[in-house]
């Protein structure tokens, strides 16, 4: 075929197609594949991440620090041409806090524990799943992977590059040394991301700290990492009920915690103690989830309560806090979390599970205030 005719497909293809900051990323994708190309040339994302759907292009490229004139010139020479312009290094990089920006002090509006006290619940996928929720809502989201010795969340997005580390500018140790600061790393939907696992290159490499330690790296998770301006930080808490929850608990700004837990009554009664604990702190339990609650036969859609009957309501009532969620066993989600593909999971449970905690968020108010990481 000649390159006129090409030409003429191309025009054909995209000439209906209106490009504006207000135009779906989905559904622009999705009738012409080039613009997914040019989007992942300025490092917006896969077309097929499960935020994608939701956001416009304006909206997309804020929540990455992009500038969306770029982003809108270059999709119009791709669509009249078939082909990914040269985009210029500068308008590939986000336009975040830079450390020598970084004057100690970051507005982040709500700080939510995720808490199971017993390990194997599926706390961690709870977590990104309710920061997918909350992206979707066009929120500004972090994640503090507090879980040091264990750490799933980095796997769980697909990041395997370690965190830019900077001396601070304004402030030294004991010693007159400069800080270490940290830039947390950007997941594909543009959720901020520290992590132990982010520390190294190799995501094998054992932590072998000592409590007082582990409560050290987790302050310093919070008060030495560049975020962003956020409208809730999520933090990822490893199981048990003593230094890294009480660490969280005790230091830093939280409005609550949201208790994982799943049906099966040794679970449930641990999952009692870590909602004792956060009462005990004088903090607010937000909800309930269960995990692994029930299963969905696939073939003939019966369902199916494989690990009993659900204790849910009773925790929830014990805790003193609304069940957010009911979750059931989807083999799905658990393929994409392993495989790094987590963002990909477009499930209406996300959604459910968002709402339900800025609801919860919104009936037990706090000042409203800029913290101050010190």
């Amino acid at each position: 075929m000649r390159a006129c005719e090409c030409q003429n497909l191309v025009d054909m293809s995209t000439q209906d197609v209106e490009i504006t900051p207000q135009t779906n990323i989905k559904e622009l994708v999705a009738t012409t594949p080039v613009a997914g190309e040019v989007l992942r040339a300025f490092g917006l994302g896969c077309p097929g991440c499960g935020v994608s759907g939701y956001e416009t292009i304006e909206q997309g490229a804020r929540a990455h620090g992009l500038r969306v004139e770029p982003i809108l010139a270059a999709l119009m020479v791709a669509m009249s041409t078939g082909r990914v312009p040269a985009i210029a290094e500068a308008d590939r990089m986000p336009q975040r806090r830079a450390p020598g920006a970084f004057t100690g002090r970051a507005k982040i509006a709500h700080v939510v524990a995720v808490m199971s006290g017993k390990g194997g619940v599926g706390k961690s996928l709870v977590t990104a799943m309710i920061a997918l929720g909350l992206r979707r809502r066009h929120l500004q989201v972090g994640i503090l992977d507090a879980d040091i010795t264990g750490p799933s969340i980095p796997k769980m997005f697909g990041l395997h590059t370690a965190m830019r580390i900077e001396a601070d500018p304004h402030r030294t140790n004991a010693q007159g040394q400069p800080q270490p600061l940290m830039t947390p790393a950007l997941s594909r939907s543009a959720i901020e991301i520290v992590s132990a696992n982010l520390l190294t290159e190799q995501e094998d490499t054992a932590m072998i700290w000592r409590g007082p330690i582990l409560s050290g790296v987790i302050r310093q998770f919070y008060e030495q990492a560049t975020w962003s301006d956020l409208d809730i930080l999520l933090v990822d808490l490893p199981p048990g009920t003593s230094d890294a929850p009480l660490t969280v608990l005790q230091s830093l700004n939280v409005d609550g915690v949201v208790l994982v837990t799943m049906p099966q009554s040794l679970a449930t009664m641990i999952v009692r103690k870590a909602a004792n604990l956060v009462h005990q702190m004088k903090r607010p339990v937000l909800g309930v989830v269960e995990n692994m609650s029930y299963f969905v036969a696939p073939d003939t859609g019966t369902r199916y309560e494989l690990f009993g009957p659900s204790y849910a309501d009773a925790v929830a009532e014990r805790a003193q806090a609304p069940l957010l969620a009911r979750i059931p066993i989807d083999a799905r989600k658990a393929e994409l979390a392993d495989a790094g593909r987590v963002e990909e999971i477009d499930d209406p449970i996300c959604d459910a599970l968002a709402a339900a905690l800025v609801g919860a968020i919104a009936e037990h108010p706090k000042q409203a205030q800029t913290i101050s990481l010190l």
